[in-house]
């Protein structure tokens, strides 16, 4: 089941989720997430987006939360839609559920008249990459460094 997720009834699961999946954390920022990172989920997102309009969802697996995705509207450009997060607990990736909840993104982003959903992917995690390129994401030539990674933005067009 893919639903929506809200900081008042899913902060505890987003916790749980978060520490479960700290492995993506770990290759990105280096630690682990800290209590304000499933707060932060509710909240964040890229450049000129408003986070009322973003959708948080969650994918449960056997009745738990199995996945989160961050699905924001107007980054790089009006109109566009930019996935900032999507990722799987260990214990079911590689088991088809990653095309599934993508799918449901991408049906959401169509849904809001998107021409093109983006997101980054850092050059640290070729599996990510791989998968990406899997489901049609292709590089856009723009990728920007920060003091740990370097983060590629790929696209799809909607």
């Amino acid at each position: 089941m893919i639903r929506d997720l809200h900081p008042d009834t899913d902060l505890a699961a987003v916790a749980a989720f978060l520490d479960e999946a700290a492995d993506y954390w770990l290759l990105a920022d280096g630690a682990r997430p800290g209590p304000q990172a499933a707060r932060d989920f509710f909240t964040d997102c890229p450049p000129d987006c408003d986070p009322a309009q973003s959708h948080r969802l969650g994918l449960f697996v056997d009745g738990r939360l199995s996945g989160l995705a961050e699905l924001s509207f107007g980054f790089p450009n009006p109109g566009d839609a930019y996935l900032g997060l999507m990722i799987l607990a260990p214990r079911i990736r590689n088991r088809g559920h990653g095309p599934t909840f993508l799918a449901a993104v991408e049906t959401r982003a169509r849904a809001a008249g998107a021409p093109a959903l983006y997101l980054g992917v850092l050059e640290a995690n070729p599996k990510g990459r791989a998968f990406w390129t899997r489901h049609g994401f292709t590089p856009t030539g723009i990728s920007r460094r920060d003091d740990r990674n370097l983060t590629h933005r790929l696209v799809k067009p909607l």
